[in-house]
């Protein structure tokens, strides 16, 4: 059993190694390699329109099968693919019939096999020359006018197509007209030639063009068909009349006539002009006609133009007239007069022919003979002409301008005086002269100077415009045609409103004043004009506390003994007429001081050292009274006890004694030895009574006082004792408070 197991084991690794071997040859078996690839034309890369062309692709594979291996080809135009085939073959063709200019470009193949690809290099075809075009006429006949309509087209390329047709006359070399286009979308182009009047028998050539890469392919010139032209109108004729010799007052008939073919259905218009001017014209009839008496101003060239619609033609003649006598020619003595000068004026004609004359000024007769005189004035302005004639034939002379200068009045220098000058606002100032001839100059004058000219054409005043920043006074100068000197006008003042700009305040002397001294500030402006209100303040007051109206330029406030109330920052503001009450200027703002005099000081000190010295020995006073007084009350408590006093009116005749030794000691033992005020030992009884004690003020400033209570113990004695001078004594408690 197990080696049946075995056995089965060894045939199973044999099928395994089997499959393995065989899956390796395989591998083998179908391995390849992509040699190499490229392109063939056939009959060759470059050929002529029309022409059949073969593009092959040729590719060498190697690989260890006996089967070739079915790879792809793919064809390619400008990077386009236009050929996919799959193929065992190493040659593979794509046949182009009848190649035109739109097949011509860059070409290469791919090669495609499992995994691997390989391109052929770049191939540039050209296809010479584009195919003959087909040129077609809409008719064979036309009348001059008329449209001849052309097509031309290239069936077998493709657009875009450049179109080129000209026009031509049989039997001449050059062109007549030529006109390009170029279709985008289609292969075919159709254009209008219009009919001109000296066609007689027209056709035209047609070439296409179309680009190929970067150079340009043509066609071969194609010629259509023969188109006859027939005339719609004849050529003008001129015609004049009287013939030979025209002299001036001849009756003059100038006429232009045409023929027309009976198929026009519109008659042309004739147009008669001389020298570009129509002098006449005609649209329904066959003629036109111009009648006039000939003058010399007649001769020259006549042009006689038929139009019709496209059709234009042209026919020209000269005329001359004889001359029956010259122009006249007026004269004058001068053409500017000043009034009252004489004014002459003569004419006169060349050879002197018997001439009516007549002179007139501005179309009204003001002299029926050949001279006119007279003493001139302003009316007698104006263009004077001559007019000379012989029976129908009438000359006018040359023009002449006379000019009559009338003089000038005094000329009137004002301005707008309702209203102030301020400084730096414009003034408008007049000057007019109400009488004289125009045009009128003005030299307006400031300080002597001139300041502005100005012409005015009429009577009106000139008007000049200036800003003055002081006082100043005004003149104006007129001139015109007349020969006599200038005029001048008065002088005009003109007072200018200087506003306050500036405004310092200031103080005399020192800005550390001595309490005591005078304190004098100054408000002070630039160049303005008074009245001026000045107004002084104190920082952070609405209300001035001193105001002033003053003509001059600064005001002044005044304080005498100054205090230190005094003290602190003050400004001021000054306004005239010329400032807006919105905009006061103001000064700067003035810091003043105010200190002691050096004795004020001192008396001060000596006050004040006084007083600290005075409360120094009242208060060591009142330390060393305290200081005895805490003393004498051990002594009290051992003393022989006395009888209250019963009236505050009892006599104190020991006082100053017990004042001066409160505590009975005896000057003569010494400090040490207390002299007892009894010395019998006679028995005491002890009585409590209530003593007030007013507190004494050692000083008027200490001004406070206080009550207080005390209990004091009293001996009483025998009233024999009575008699003694030391049963009585009287305390004094003295008590600062402060």
């Amino acid at each position: 059993m197990q080696l049946g197991w075995v056995q089965g084991g060894k045939m199973w690794l044999g099928v395994l190694l089997t499959l393995l071997l065989c899956s390796s040859l395989e591998g083998q078996e179908n391995s390849f390699t992509i040699n190499s690839i490229r392109m063939a034309f056939l009959p060759r890369q470059e050929v002529q329109n029309g022409d059949n062309l073969t593009l092959q692709c040729i590719v060498d594979i190697s690989t260890t099968s006996h089967v070739k291996p079915q790879y792809q080809l793919l064809f390619y135009k400008d990077d386009t693919l236009f050929h996919n085939i799959s193929s065992t073959e190493s040659t593979e063709s794509y046949f182009i019939a009848q190649a035109r200019v739109y097949n011509a470009g860059i070409y290469k193949c791919t090669v495609l096999l499992n995994n691997k690809e390989r391109t052929t290099s770049e191939y540039k075809v050209l296809v010479k020359r584009v195919s003959t075009p087909i040129v077609t006429l809409d008719k064979k006949e036309a009348i001059e006018g008329g449209i001849v309509t052309v097509h031309c087209s290239v069936p077998e390329e493709k657009p875009p197509v450049h179109f080129t047709i000209e026009k031509f006359e049989l039997d001449i070399k050059d062109f007549k007209q030529k006109r390009e286009k170029t279709s985008p979308n289609q292969n075919f182009v159709t254009l209008e030639f219009t009919v001109e009047e000296q066609d007689r028998v027209i056709f035209f050539q047609c070439q296409a063009s179309i680009i190929s890469g970067t150079h340009v392919e043509n066609s071969t010139i194609v010629r259509s068909d023969l188109v006859t032209v027939r005339e719609s109108f004849s050529n003008p004729k001129f015609h004049i009349s009287p013939k030979g010799v025209i002299t001036e007052g001849d009756p003059l008939l100038i006429r232009c006539t045409i023929q027309v073919t009976p198929v026009v259905r519109v008659f042309p218009e004739i147009i008669i002009q001389k020298d570009k001017v129509i002098v006449a014209h005609s649209q329904r009839e066959k003629e036109a006609n111009y009648s006039v008496m000939a003058m010399t101003e007649h001769n020259g060239n006549y042009t006689c133009k038929v139009e019709a619609s496209r059709i234009s033609k042209v026919s020209s003649i000269v005329v001359n007239i004889t001359e029956l006598f010259s122009k006249p020619k007026l004269e004058s003595s001068a053409t500017s007069l000043d009034q009252d000068e004489r004014l002459n004026l003569w004419c006169s004609i060349l050879g002197a022919p018997p001439v009516n004359f007549t002179i007139q000024k501005e179309g009204v007769i003001v002299s029926q003979a050949q001279n006119f005189t007279k003493k001139a004035s302003k009316w007698d302005s104006g263009t004077y002409t001559c007019i000379a004639g012989i029976g129908k034939v009438v000359k006018k002379s040359n023009t002449v301008q006379i000019t009559v200068c009338e003089m000038l009045s005094k000329p009137q220098i004002f301005y707008d005086s309702g209203s102030e000058v301020i400084k730096g606002q414009a003034i408008k100032i007049s000057c007019q002269s109400e009488n004289g001839t125009s045009p009128i100059s003005y030299h307006l004058l400031k300080a002597n100077n001139i300041l502005e000219t100005r012409t005015v054409a009429s009577n009106e005043p000139a008007v000049f415009k200036d800003n003055p920043t002081h006082d100043t006074e005004y003149q104006c100068f007129v001139e015109n045609c007349h020969s006599h000197t200038e005029m001048e006008s008065k002088r005009l003042k003109v007072k200018v409103i200087a506003p306050v700009e500036n405004v310092t305040l200031s103080i005399l002397q020192n800005k550390m004043v001595e309490s005591g001294n005078d304190i004098v500030l100054r408000c002070s402006v630039n160049n303005a004009s008074g009245p001026i209100t000045y107004k002084f303040y104190r920082e952070k007051e609405v209300r001035p506390f001193y105001q002033n109206i003053s003509s001059e330029t600064k005001a002044f406030w005044f304080k005498t003994q100054a205090s230190k109330e005094h003290e602190g920052q003050y400004y001021c503001t000054a306004s005239n007429r010329a400032n807006s009450a919105k905009n006061v200027p103001q000064s700067n703002v003035l810091t003043v001081r105010v200190f002691l005099a050096p004795w004020k000081k001192g008396l001060i000190a000596v006050v004040v050292i006084g007083v600290i010295i005075a409360i120094l020995v009242l208060g060591a006073r009142c330390y060393f009274l305290k200081k005895a007084k805490a003393k004498q009350m051990p002594v009290e408590m051992s003393r022989p006890a006395v009888p209250l006093l019963t009236s505050n009116n009892e006599k104190m005749s020991n006082f100053n004694t017990e004042a001066n030794n409160p505590y009975g000691y005896d000057e003569d033992i010494g400090n040490h030895a207390m002299k007892p005020m009894n010395e019998n030992k006679e028995p005491m009884t002890l009585e409590y009574t209530e003593v007030e004690v007013t507190s004494c003020e050692p000083h008027e400033g200490l001004r406070t006082k206080g009550t207080e209570t005390v209990y004091s113990e009293i001996r009483k004695t025998d009233p024999d004792l009575m008699g003694n001078r030391h049963s009585v004594s009287t305390h004094f408690i003295c008590i600062i408070i402060f």
